[in-house]
C-alpha cells in the first residue's frame, strides 16, 4: 500500500515544505542524491518530487550533475556558510565560559558530509595553547569531536563513512582499524564523552561531548598540551562540556 502523504502544516505551503524536506533528506545523505533515492528516502512518489526539486535547481539552490544526481548549488552553499557564522555567534559565549573555567582552548565542530569542520573556537590565554583555524576540515577517526558525534550514529553508517574516507595515520597513536574505532564509539556512548590522545597531533590531548537534540551534528571540545590536560582536568571538563552542550542546544531550539 502506498504511504499516505502528510498534510501541510496549518498556515504552511505544502510545496515549500516538500522542497525543504527534500533538501534536508539530501543533507542527511551526504549532499548528493538521485531522484529515485530521494523518492525512497522521503517516502514521496517519484512523480511528486519533480517540481519541488526543479524549483531549487532553477533558483540555484541545487545543481544537477552529468550523472543526473543532485548536489547543493552555489546559493545553498552561501546559506550554509551564513548558518555556520550564526552557529559561531551562538557558541562563542559557551566556549568563552569553558575557557574561563578550564583555562584551555574550547571548540565547536560539526559533521559536514564525511568530514569534521571546526566552526568556532575561543583560544586559551596560555602562551602555549592549541589553536584550530575556523573552517579547518579533518577526518573523524583522529579527533575527539570526530568520535563524540558518530557515537550517536548506527555502527553500519559509521563503517560506511570510514570506508569512504579511509583512516590515514597522523601519529603513532592514530586509530587505523575500524574495529578499534568502533570500540571507542561504544565507550564514548557509554561515558558521554570521547578522547583524542595525540591521534591528530603529537602532544595534544582533547576531550569532547556531543551537542544533543540539534538538527546539525555538533560537538564541543576542550583541547590543550597533554601535560596540562591531566586526567583531573578531563574529569572537571566533562560535566562542564555537557552542561554547555545542553545550553547551546536550548539556544538553537
Amino acid at each position: 500500500m502506498a504511504e499516505k502523504e502528510p498534510k501541510a502544516r496549518s498556515g504552511g505551503v505544502q510545496s515549500i515544505e516538500r522542497a525543504f524536506g527534500l533538501l534536508e533528506t539530501m543533507a542527511d545523505a551526504g549532499g548528493m542524491m538521485g531522484l529515485s533515492q530521494l523518492a525512497t528516502s522521503s517516502g514521496l512518489p517519484l512523480p511528486t518530487i519533480h517540481r519541488p526539486v526543479r524549483t531549487p535547481v532553477d533558483l540555484g539552490y541545487l545543481r544537477q550533475e552529468p550523472s543526473r544526481q543532485y548536489v547543493p548549488g552555489p546559493r545553498l552553499i552561501r546559506l550554509g556558510e551564513s548558518s555556520s557564522n550564526m552557529l559561531s555567534i551562538w557558541a562563542k559565549p559557551h566556549l568563552a565560559a569553558l575557557v574561563d573555567e578550564l583555562g584551555e582552548s574550547a571548540n565547536l565542530a560539526m559533521l559536514d558530509g564525511d568530514q569534521i569542520v571546526y566552526v568556532a573556537q575561543v583560544p586559551s590565554r596560555h602562551s602555549m595553547r592549541m589553536f584550530t583555524e575556523v573552517g579547518r576540515r579533518v577526518l573523524p577517526h583522529c579527533t575527539a569531536v570526530g568520535k563524540a558525534i558518530p557515537a550517536e550514529l548506527p555502527e553500519g553508517q559509521v563503517r560506511e563513512l570510514l570506508q569512504r574516507t579511509g583512516m590515514p595515520r597522523h601519529t603513532d597513536n592514530t586509530l587505523t582499524n575500524p574495529d578499534d574505532f568502533a570500540q571507542q564509539l561504544v565507550l564514548a556512548a557509554k561515558t558521554g564523552y570521547a578522547m583524542d590522545e595525540g591521534e591528530q597531533e603529537i602532544g595534544v590531548r582533547c576531550v569532547a561531548v556531543n551537542v544533543p537534540d540539534v538538527p546539525t551534528r555538533l560537538a564541543l571540545s576542550v583541547s590543550g598540551p597533554a601535560e596540562r590536560m591531566s586526567q583531573e582536568l578531563v574529569e572537571r571538563a566533562v560535566p562542564l562540556l555537557t552542561r554547555a552542550g545542553k545550553a547551546l542546544s536550548a539556544d538553537l531550539s
